[in-house]
């Protein structure tokens, strides 16, 4: 079969697959043209491109981008123009702790079955810090989700998970922070190892665990959820389309990621009592709580004043307002003002830490509108958010 037959017949291909696409779209893509190829009796010729054969034909981005089979991510994370926003290392302070992450258990070639060192010989290589990496890893990966998809079920969010932190996603991280590189490693297996996805994956995790070892979850937090914010994205689709939905990339509840800078917004809706309005950025209150926790450190007065579209300071119908919406909030609400409609109620607030404005918020819940604030708030602090 000459080059111009076979771009004919893949073109037919194209077609079938195309109607077949749209007619079962949780259907794989090349699951889907393996099986249709096969029953057209055509082998695979590299050869030939088949670029042109399918660029003509409405094949939905997310699918035509697609690179696994069977349920793996189905598209790139997106990180911008060039990988822009592909967060940069975090350096561990500690160079004994990062010695250690970096020493491989071939390097001094200790025996895998003692049980337990000597107090006065610790195991020098980073299998230890590996381990912690990985439950520190699953913390914040969990806490990313439940926090991006607040309503999806234990199952399908198990399943999420599980593709995020796989070892192929967290070598192929490793790879591009370049950290098998600094791996010392036994030089007759240093090859092997350092091409092996294993130890590509196991020396991020032992980043991760030096990481809070020496600064703790919450420089994890600020490194980790950026990094795997669009890696969750695309699992959450892999797993819609595993369960027969559309991915959001090509459905009608897609989310713009515009009103966060890292892209984190929460994709599947919150339930209504903690749903935020118009412009609200986050509809979490987990900065809230970092915020409420940091000035609890510094015995700072903070203060919330509530308002409704008019100009903090400028309305003449403000009134004293409600704290118990705020359940444990202990700061005192000078004034609250709800505008839009009985039902629907949109508050505007703003915090103030012994008496200077630290951030503003709005949202259709206090809370909400405080946890905007409080992100603000956050970043005047020069706390690191997501």
């Amino acid at each position: 079969m000459n080059s111009m037959s076979m771009n004919r017949r893949i073109s037919t291909v194209a077609r079938a697959l195309s109607r077949s696409l749209h007619a079962y779209p949780g259907t794989p893509c090349r699951t889907c043209l393996c099986e249709l190829m096969r029953r057209l009796n055509i082998r695979s010729q590299p050869e030939i491109g088949t670029t042109t054969a399918f660029a003509a034909f409405p094949f939905p981005p997310a699918i035509m981008s697609s690179t696994l089979q069977h349920g793996v991510l189905l598209h790139r994370p997106d990180f911008g123009v060039n990988a822009c926003q592909f967060p940069p290392l975090p350096t561990i302070q500690r160079e004994d702790i990062r010695l250690r992450v970096f020493t491989h258990r071939s390097y001094y070639a200790r025996s895998a079955h003692v049980f337990e060192d000597r107090p006065d010989d610790p195991s020098p290589d980073n299998e230890k810090f590996e381990h912690l990496g990985d439950s520190v890893l699953g913390f914040v990966v969990t806490s990313l989700v439940s926090d991006m998809y607040p309503n999806l079920r234990v199952g399908p969010s198990t399943k999420v998970r599980a593709k995020i932190v796989g070892n192929s996603t967290l070598a192929e991280i490793s790879v591009r922070y370049k950290l098998p590189e600094q791996l010392r490693l036994h030089p007759a297996q240093a090859v092997t190892l350092c091409a092996s996805t294993n130890v590509q994956a196991d020396v991020f995790e032992s980043f991760i665990g030096g990481l809070f070892t020496d600064q703790g979850i919450e420089a994890c937090h600020a490194w980790l959820r950026p990094l795997f914010g669009p890696y969750a994205r695309v699992a959450y689709d892999a797993v819609r389309m595993e369960h027969g939905l559309l991915p959001v990339s090509v459905g009608t509840s897609a989310v713009s990621p515009a009103h966060n800078g890292t892209g984190l917004q929460p994709t599947s809706p919150a339930p209504s009592s903690h749903s935020s309005g118009a412009g609200d950025g986050s509809i979490t209150t987990g900065h809230l709580a970092l915020f409420n926790q940091r000035l609890q450190k510094g015995d700072a007065r903070v203060e919330w004043v509530y308002s409704d579209q008019h100009p903090f300071g400028e309305s003449n119908e403000l009134h004293p307002g409600a704290a118990a919406e705020n359940g444990n909030d202990n700061a005192p609400d000078r004034f609250a003002r709800a505008h839009g409609n009985k039902s629907t109620p949109v508050w505007s607030v703003q915090v103030l830490v012994d008496g200077e404005v630290y951030g503003r918020g709005r949202g259709n819940t206090k809370k909400a509108a405080r946890n905007e604030a409080a992100k603000q708030g956050l970043v005047r602090m020069g706390v690191a958010v997501w």
